[in-house]
């Protein structure tokens, strides 16, 4: 099965994001309104892709973003270089009282029938400031950029993301790299820039530059304003509803080669079924129900989506690209933080039916 995609077969980054650094504070199982200490995760729907594809598939990778010079920038930058990602920083001076700030993210990881809560602190973030004309597209693509990605949460920051969003997609185009878009609709962002209206206008005109769509069926009925069934009271597992809105999408939007997505039932804080579903190119591609115990939620459907890419990036058959994709998703939830620290080894063994046997 073909992907319909025409990925150059070199260039001086394999993988290009753009978007919003962040710091995730945890406290593990504990609420916030009883934590006395947190870990720190640097963190970011974008970055987290162009992470994992560094660190655990050994692929070129940067990003395009904001960064603040002052210690919890430091703290970033230093996470972003351990990780293998280069960054292409709008540099911003922070003045010591009201920012401008990296934005943090309150994330508890919950326990059992106790869901996890994520909240936010984004007043006066860099990240919002960034506007077009803030990174040289045509010097970055210049030595050549195979694929660049972006997303739905940093369109959301503020009007001048978005704008900048659509600076970035059309160079891209023009240089000839694929373009992965992931709607990532988040309701609390979008209700302090606008609204679901907004929403709807805003990813409409970046959409029509997209070659790969990853989101679920929220995401493509709030994101893009497509109608769709209702999806209470039926297995997040069934695929229909999402097949359905594949049409709507695609005869929208002829330029989209593939949409894909995680599914998951919820059982508990602490144990889901895990799956991944995508059309490619009028087909379509399931991954199987694992059945998974969850350390940290966070992040599972970057790793899906890193996988994935990965798969097509290395012109894995498309089976095997799905199955890259849902298995590192399924391992970075087996591991604190927002990305990877599975080996490749490991992907490979799980996407080939591999066990939890002790290694010795």
């Amino acid at each position: 099965m073909n992907s319909g995609l025409k990925i150059r077969a070199e260039g001086a980054l394999d993988f290009l994001s753009l978007g919003a650094l962040v710091y995730r504070l945890d406290p593990g199982i504990i609420p916030f309104r009883k934590a006395t200490e947190c870990k720190v995760h640097v963190s970011g729907g974008e970055f987290n892709c162009a992470a994992n594809l560094a660190d655990c598939f050994a692929l070129r990778t940067a990003i395009a973003t904001a960064m603040v010079d002052y210690p919890i920038g430091h703290l970033i930058a230093e996470r972003v270089r351990a990780m293998g990602v280069q960054g292409f920083y709008k540099q911003f001076k922070h003045d010591g009282v009201r920012g401008p700030n990296m934005a943090t993210v309150y994330s508890d990881r919950g326990f059992g029938v106790r869901a996890p809560v994520v909240f936010y602190n984004r007043a006066n973030e860099a990240g919002a400031l960034l506007k077009p004309g803030d990174f040289n597209w045509p010097e970055i693509f210049h030595a050549g950029v195979r694929w660049f990605h972006t997303g739905g949460i940093f369109a959301a920051l503020s009007p001048t993301t978005a704008e900048l969003i659509v600076e970035a997609v059309e160079a891209a185009k023009a240089a000839g790299a694929v373009v992965s878009f992931d709607l990532n609709y988040r309701p609390k962002l979008w209700a302090v820039s606008g609204g679901e209206g907004r929403a709807v206008s805003v990813l409409d005109r970046i959409v029509k530059h997209v070659d790969v769509l990853v989101g679920n069926e929220e995401d493509l009925q709030k994101g893009l304003g497509m109608p769709g069934p209702e999806v209470g009271g039926r297995s997040k597992l069934d695929t229909s509803a999402f097949f359905a809105l594949i049409d709507r999408v695609t005869e929208k939007y002829r330029n989209i080669r593939i949409v894909a997505t995680t599914l998951r039932d919820v059982y508990s804080a602490s144990r889901h079924s895990w799956s991944a579903v995508a059309w490619v190119d009028g087909k379509t591609l399931s991954a199987p129900v694992l059945e998974l115990d969850i350390y940290d939620r966070v992040g599972g459907g970057d790793g899906f989506a890193s996988g994935f890419f990965y798969g097509l990036l290395t012109n894995k058959p498309l089976e095997e690209a799905m199955k890259l994709g849902w298995a590192h998703g399924a391992l970075l939830m087996t591991f604190p933080g927002d990305t990877t620290m599975a080996t490749l080894e490991q992907v490979r063994a799980l996407a080939q039916g591999g066990s939890a046997r002790i290694e010795r």
